[in-house]
């Protein structure tokens, strides 16, 4: 079984998951389907990457992607290269075309976690092996797979299932918007003027939207988004790198902050959901991330079964 459903998620997936949009629904079902096998009965799939490295670059600082990475690499018999570029960002000391060419002769796959897209980006175009976006600025796609493998798993189905979006029109939110096309799925952006997501985005998911029936709305008020969903999102007002914008951000996004009578606007069972890390207080309060409603480390555990499936699927 485990040998056919990777098989199966080989021959149809592109060559890396540098934006998520690359992937087609079809290719994101098997995706899931495989994760979810690997998460039921993870020895079956112990050593299907025997003899295969992983280099994983990281410019930011992580706790659930390294791990996740490094773990799920592991999990399927390869081993992780972790490569620590927090100090000196990528191409700092020798062009990124140099350090993709140079890895492509030594590992089987990249998962790069860069400030800018940009970096994704030229890795994947001068590296002949797969290049895995463990998130940039512009997307958090390993993320937002793992949140809708999550909510699968919570309500037996994405057609059709209403997931509401409040804060920043960020990277998790370009990256949610993709895969809920991708899945069927409904998502309600509400985010405060100024700060909707990329409208080149929105377009191109509301494309794919167009052909799984799943829809894309942009929202004022979280409000408006937030009634009758059955899962609530939200992330950081300011990411890393954002710090300097951090004291105003709070002000401007005050209204936008996951409380409890917020929440109680969504349907009676409704779950709540962050990428972490949150800051209690800010985005969300403690009574709602810490309620029963709140499935943010079923979310962090999924990431280890999505990366394995990625890993599979990609590093194979």
């Amino acid at each position: 079984m485990s040998a056919t459903a990777i098989a199966r998620a080989r021959r149809t997936a592109p060559a890396g998951l540098v934006t998520g949009a690359e992937w087609t629904p079809a290719q994101v079902k098997d995706l899931l389907r495989l994760a979810a096998k690997m998460k039921a009965n993870p020895n079956r799939y112990r050593s299907v990457l025997d003899g295969r490295f992983v280099a994983l670059i990281f410019e930011k600082p992580s706790l659930r992607t390294r791990v996740t990475l490094e773990v799920g690499a592991g999990g399927l018999g390869a081993k992780a290269i972790f490569m620590d570029n927090t100090a000196s960002r990528l191409g700092e000391r020798e062009p990124i075309r140099d350090v993709a060419k140079n890895l492509d002769r030594w590992v089987h796959a990249i998962a790069a976690r860069t400030f800018t897209q940009e970096t994704v980006d030229e890795l994947a175009l001068h590296a002949a092996i797969p290049v895995v976006n463990a998130l940039s600025d512009r997307f958090h796609p390993c993320q937002a797979l793992a949140d809708f493998l999550t909510l699968d798993e919570r309500f037996g189905g994405l057609g059709g299932l209403r997931l509401a979006y409040v804060g920043d029109g960020n990277n998790m939110c370009h990256s949610l918007m993709i895969a809920a096309a991708q899945t069927g799925a409904a998502i309600r952006v509400a985010t405060p003027a100024g700060y909707e997501p990329d409208a080149g985005i929105v377009e191109d998911a509301r494309r794919v939207a167009a052909e799984t029936g799943a829809s894309i709305e942009l929202f004022p008020t979280p409000e408006a988004a937030v009634k009758g969903a059955q899962a609530v999102y939200t992330d950081v007002w300011a990411s890393m790198g954002q710090e300097e914008e951090a004291a105003e951000r709070a002000k401007i996004f005050a209204p936008f902050q996951v409380n409890r009578g917020l929440l109680d606007l969504a349907a009676p069972d409704a779950v709540f959901l962050h990428c972490l890390p949150a800051h209690r207080g800010l985005e969300v309060t403690e009574d709602v991330i810490d309620s029963p409603q709140s499935i943010v480390y079923e979310q962090a555990e999924n990431r280890l079964h999505i990366a394995k499936a990625v890993l599979a699927t990609l590093a194979g």
